[in-house]
């Protein structure tokens, strides 16, 4: 067994616990990261607004990914993209 594949199974439980408690705690992760990203703001006087709300917005959207982890609906992975060609059989 190589080291990745060493590492990728002792971490496959913890990474199990991150998306279950993200699945029962979404809404207040979304709420921290809507204060931190305020408090970070007021701090800097809004000179850097714009980075904290991308780097709000890609945290969210990180969260939101480990909290929908496995639900097909989330991301409908059941359609190919559209660009995609079609499968060969």
């Amino acid at each position: 067994m190589g080291l990745m594949h060493n590492l990728k199974a002792k971490l496959s439980p913890a990474k199990d616990k991150v998306s279950d408690f993200a699945q029962r705690h979404e809404e207040q992760v979304h709420h921290g990261l809507d204060k931190a990203a305020k408090a970070v703001d007021e701090r800097t006087k809004g000179k850097y607004s714009n980075k904290i709300q991308s780097g709000t917005g890609k945290a969210k959207g990180a969260m939101d990914r480990l909290a929908h982890k496995g639900d097909d609906t989330a991301t409908d992975r059941s359609t190919p993209p559209p660009d995609a060609p079609p499968p060969t059989t």
